[in-house]
């Protein structure tokens, strides 16, 4: 990408290759209608034909409007915010101080371009990513693509330069985020096709081959391309508009219990004695799982009804517990977690001197910033789930690491929230080696208003050779350059005997 602050020529969208054309034609036929899986995305030249995807200095854009990414009281320093002011000159800044003054998350505000070469700029907050709050982020983030869109169809703008309103800078994975951005679009586009001529999806170096894999699956170029998209699509693809639907986290509300009892005594045929809107009224299920903060219990009047069989809210706690973490568990079964085993952060080593499993986290390995939370969870529960049904013990690392290794602390009671009680019961021991003062408040922090219930199985041991005294060296995968920090402060390793009873350990 080039730099931000080059005054380049104005680029001329026209200029620049279509979706369409991207790729070479193919000879090919669809197969029988009753044969094939039916794509919910399908080959649509006219709506490839109005899509650009690059990768380019966005304030040149010749575009009747251009996206600008930014927070709430729209003063975010970053360097394309500043250039888009920079390059609007006074007058936006002005508008944007004196006018609109503040944005909410998911909103959208429209101001004139001044200086810049394209005529206005739409103004949107993207979410936060919070792993507890799901949800509420992709809901925040639907919005945020469906209302710029929308100013878009109420103002006459034909042509869009779309930036990544989902950013690293306030944690969203730029997969997750691109998902939503591109079906958005989709759906706009096949219900209004005449509100926008061109959109350009104008990426960054951290998103760009993200939309380029992903854009096939949302505009296929050929049918060969449709039909090998299918599999490859998630499992949620939103409503009608794109916007998520969470089905787990849907509540259920009966606004008509007599028609619900109609159901409930087998009447099939009911709802086709009522009109279009009574069905909606009747059908004792409103989806309201875009609000972003609807009940992740499936259904909320389940947990009176267990009170009232004699099912103590603690266990009905538990039951909703294991519940989430199967669903975690088998999203983590299907999907491709490569990329994070790369990292080679977290792995199964050996045993212990009781011969109890030995989970080992390297912390130096693990990039807070750049990994998605979501999928390192569900990494982390790939790799467990196997050991965690007996005794077991965590080996960490914290050797070197810095605040770019530390997940924050709200992921870490999330994480910690919707793990199987397996997890806390079976764990024995977690061992520190090279503790700094910060990890150490921070374990009392955590263990103290969190996780009390492991509290007295965490230790902290100031070197290598202490762990020794737990775990043969022989049943340690350690990476080469702890070993070497641990010699650099602790001095050659010395012999450590074994423990002459189990009451050492």
């Amino acid at each position: 990408m080039e730099p931000l602050g080059a005054r380049d020529d104005v680029i001329n969208i026209d200029s620049l290759t279509r979706w369409n054309l991207t790729l070479l034609p193919e000879a090919s036929e669809r197969q029988n209608e009753n044969e094939r899986e039916q794509s919910p995305f399908t080959w649509r030249n006219d709506l490839n034909s109005k899509i650009i995807l690059c990768s380019c200095n966005i304030t040149r854009l010749s575009a009747h409007a251009i996206v600008h990414s930014c927070n709430e009281h729209l003063n975010d320093r970053n360097p394309i915010s500043d250039e888009i002011f920079r390059q609007g000159g006074p007058g936006l800044l002005k508008e944007v101080r004196e006018d609109i003054k503040v944005c909410k998350t998911g909103e959208a505000k429209l101001t004139k371009g001044y200086n810049l070469p394209a005529r206005y700029v739409i103004h949107t907050v993207g979410p936060r990513y919070n792993l507890k709050y799901i949800t509420a982020a992709e809901s925040a983030l639907f919005s945020c693509y469906r209302n710029t869109l929308q100013l878009c169809r109420e103002n006459g703008i034909r042509s869009l330069g779309l930036s990544c309103i989902h950013t690293l800078g306030r944690g969203y994975p730029p997969e997750g985020g691109a998902h939503i951005a591109l079906r958005t679009v989709r759906r706009f586009l096949e219900k209004y096709p005449d509100t926008l001529d061109t959109l350009l999806f104008v990426c960054t170096d951290d998103n760009l081959e993200v939309y380029r894999r992903l854009l096939p699956l949302y505009f296929p170029r050929s049918i060969k391309e449709e039909e090998e998209s299918i599999p490859k699509l998630p499992k949620d693809i939103g409503n009608e508009d794109g916007e998520p639907i969470i089905e787990e986290r849907q509540i259920r509300i009966i606004d008509k219990p007599t028609f619900a009892a109609y159901r409930s005594e087998g009447i099939k045929d009911f709802d086709e004695t009522i009109d279009l809107n009574e069905r909606f009224m009747t059908s004792g299920a409103v989806d309201v799982g875009h609000h972003p903060f609807a009940s992740m219990e499936e259904n909320p009047d389940k947990n009176k009804t267990k009170v009232l069989q004699g099912i103590s809210t603690e266990e009905y706690r538990r039951a909703e517990t294991r519940r989430r973490y199967e669903a975690l568990l088998e999203k983590a079964r299907k999907e491709d977690l490569t990329d994070i085993a790369a990292f080679r952060c977290l792995y199964r080593s050996g045993v212990d001197r009781q011969g109890r499993p030995v989970i080992v986290f390297v912390g130096k390995n693990f990039s807070a910033i750049n990994t998605d939370p979501e999928r390192a969870l569900l990494y982390m529960i790939k790799v467990m789930e196997a050991i965690v049904d007996g005794p077991y013990v965590v080996v960490y690392f914290h050797t070197l690491t810095s605040r770019a290794n530390h997940p924050p602390m709200s992921y870490m009671k999330l994480a910690y929230s919707v793990l199987d009680h397996r997890y806390k019961k079976n764990l024995k021991s977690f061992y520190i080696i090279h503790p700094t003062l910060w990890s150490k408040f921070a374990t009392w922090f955590f263990t103290t208003f969190t996780a009390s219930d492991i509290k007295r199985k965490v230790h902290s041991l100031n070197g290598v050779q202490y762990l020794y005294t737990k775990i043969n060296p022989d049943q340690l995968d350690i990476p080469q350059f702890i070993h070497e920090y641990d010699i650099r402060i602790n001095g050659p390793r010395y012999f450590v005997p074994e423990p002459e009873s189990v009451d050492e350990l």
